[in-house]
């Protein structure tokens, strides 16, 4: 982490500084009159950038890691300036997108997912989560622009959780908010250092406990719904995932109730949106985002355009796309299966932990 030190008179300090950072004179740090650390590096920086190089080499000689704005305080305003009139501009451009280019493949698929089941209700509060990659970022969008038609009543918080990850990943999430116009509520938690040591199932272990750090923040902070990013595509995975790797026939529901947190909600309003069409939308205004930027997986910190990431899911994929060579329709027949489902011709099935067996209408 890098100390920025005010070298400005006080004054100057206390009308307009850099975010975070202190001060200390430029006659407290000739005469040795500070406390600073040597294990982090030092940017110092003064009015104009023209009475920092002196103290510069002085920290120096006395073993401190130390820089210098050379354009001083003012051109880092200017910068600022510059970099919020560029990030409002594209925020703009991405808005105007989604209600042209993309308003037929996203937007409107992402409000059919909302009616058809029906997500929001007038006066919720809905923590809409965001992990840092593509599709969370999109929904935070979405969001913003179904909130201005103002049919529905509702508020949004963007809560983005840092578990631990490293600085690049975390500037990658910050930059892009920025980018996009989101304006994210931010907490840490140590999730990351907690199953950094678990050797079996250490990706399932660290979703279970992201979701209830996610509950409980998103309902201290008065919100009763949070929304995750999941997407069309995940849901076609997760119904083969089921069959060919955990022998059952289950499907990532678009609405559930909490167990754990009395009167929450969680929500999936990317339900009915095609994980292409995310893709195109982020290639299209040259967006990348973080992958997963976990402890395990750093080195795959923004997400290539193959999915360089192999996994059950990546197998999974892989099958869906040779399927659909010689059927059109496989996504949607998968999508559509677990919605037209014979309870007569199934062999048993499980409802509240209990198992059903077709044998029993013949043992009555």
């Amino acid at each position: 982490m890098t100390v920025y030190v005010d070298t400005r008179p006080l004054s100057a300090h206390q009308t307009g500084a850099i975010p975070g950072s202190i001060h200390v004179t430029e006659a407290d740090i000739l005469a040795n009159q500070y406390s600073l650390s040597k294990d982090m590096p030092i940017v110092l920086y003064c009015a104009k950038g023209e009475k920092t190089l002196p103290l510069v080499e002085h920290l120096r000689n006395r073993g401190y890691d130390v820089s210098h704005l050379e354009t001083g305080y003012l051109g880092w305003v200017v910068e600022q300036y510059a970099n919020e009139k560029e990030n409002a501009e594209k925020a703009l451009q991405i808005e105007a997108s989604i209600r042209k280019k993309f308003h037929k493949p996203i937007f409107s698929r992402f409000t059919k997912g909302v009616k058809t089941y029906q997500l929001i209700q007038p006066g919720d509060k809905i923590a809409v989560c965001i992990s840092g990659g593509k599709d969370s970022m999109l929904m935070a969008k979405l969001f913003q622009e179904l909130s201005r038609h103002r049919q529905i009543p509702f508020e949004c918080v963007f809560l983005c959780m840092d578990p631990g990850y490293l600085p690049a990943n975390l500037s990658i999430i910050n930059t892009n908010a920025a980018k996009m116009g989101i304006e994210l509520h931010t907490f840490q938690t140590d999730i990351f250092d907690q199953v950094a040591t678990i050797e079996k199932s250490p990706c399932y272990l660290c979703a279970r406990m992201r979701r209830g750090h996610l509950y409980a923040e998103a309902k201290r902070l008065g919100c009763n719904k949070i929304a995750l990013g999941h997407h069309y595509d995940d849901v076609i995975e997760t119904i083969l995932m089921g069959m060919l790797y955990g022998a059952q026939v289950q499907t990532m529901l678009p609405r559930l109730s909490s167990t754990n947190f009395a009167d929450m909600e969680l929500i999936r309003p990317m339900y009915l949106v095609r994980e292409a069409d995310i893709l195109h939308f982020a290639r299209y205004h040259d967006l990348r985002f973080i992958q997963c930027a976990c402890r395990f997986a750093d080195t795959c910190s923004t997400t290539a355009d193959d999915g360089a990431v192999h996994s059950k899911r990546t197998e999974i994929k892989q099958l869906i796309a040779t399927l659909k060579e010689t059927n059109l329709s496989v996504e949607a027949n998968i999508f559509r299966s677990v919605e037209n489902i014979n309870l007569n011709t199934i062999v048993s099935y499980k409802k509240d932990g209990k198992t059903h067996h077709f044998l029993d209408q013949f043992n009555t």
